[in-house]
């Protein structure tokens, strides 16, 4: 059975309407999960409007909910080392008591890197270092002790204490590249989303490159869910809305995340919660 979820960018908006939000989504069965972003610039205009940042407002939605899975589509590997990033994601884990799922990419918002000094590299550079931090990452989360020795990251015995709540925190990759990430995905995630795909042949297409990659690892690729984003315009259309997502469900698609721009109000999610039952 399709899940459905939601997303709030934490972008345009204020604290307490991204609460709400997240409540009402909570409250609503029909929704399996609730997601924010890792950035620190909004992605849409104003460009110079405000964006709260992603881990500590999902870390303080964590204790706001209660049923929902949460999580970040998706972590920018370059933006922190990958044993930070385990760290922080065993206690969000925590915090929710055992609902948190790890987005994890490559990164690729050229324009806050820079203004930051955040080195984010050449597409091989940054596929390299995501390739190695997702490892790095994997490993500390299921293991005692942790050594690797790669070109971006080097680690002797560390340890990544306590463990999760859960058996394991699912890895969410998100990822369109052919050839590198979709390969790294297949070799580490539980999760993979294609954000916006243009139709489902195009969400298709990627999806049968990840099946050949996981043969190609050795990997059953029906253990690795598949997401894809959808806009949810303020005040929706619901029907019209349902409608678009039925064909990529058809495809194969196991969720469906409606993602939001603003402005942000617990009524529309109230009102395609209703929709799509």
């Amino acid at each position: 059975m399709v899940e459905y979820g939601i997303k709030t960018p934490p972008q345009h908006g204020t604290w307490q309407e991204f609460l709400d939000v997240w409540l009402a989504a909570d409250e609503a069965e029909v929704f399996s999960s609730a997601w924010t972003f890792d950035h620190f610039y909004p992605l849409t205009e104003p460009l110079d409007g405000n964006c709260l940042e992603g881990w500590t407002m999902v870390a303080a939605l964590a204790q706001a909910t209660s049923r929902i899975r949460i999580g970040s589509m998706v972590n920018g590997m370059h933006y922190r080392h990958p044993a930070v990033t385990a760290n922080m994601a065993v206690t969000v884990d925590h915090i929710s008591g055992g609902r948190f799922s790890l987005g994890l990419g490559a990164g690729w918002m050229e324009p806050e890197s820079d203004a930051y000094g955040i080195p984010l590299g050449s597409k091989k550079e940054r596929c390299d270092r995501f390739d190695e931090g997702v490892e790095v990452v994997k490993s500390l989360l299921t293991q005692e002790f942790t050594n690797f020795d790669g070109a971006y990251y080097q680690l002797a015995e560390a340890r990544c204490q306590p463990k999760p709540v859960q058996d394991s925190i699912p890895i969410v990759i998100g990822a369109k590249g052919k050839q590198r990430t979709l390969r790294t995905t297949a070799r580490f995630a539980d999760h993979w989303d294609m954000t916006f795909p243009e139709n489902p042949a195009h969400w298709l297409e990627l999806s049968q490159v990840l099946d050949a990659h996981c043969e190609d690892v050795g990997r059953d690729p029906s253990l690795i869910k598949r997401s894809i984003h959808m806009a949810l315009e303020p005040s929706p259309d619901v029907p019209a809305t349902v409608a678009k997502a039925a064909p990529f469900i058809e495809a194969g698609v196991d969720m469906i995340i409606f993602s939001m721009r603003g402005p942000y109000r617990a009524t529309d999610v109230t009102a395609l919660a209703e929709g799509l039952r």
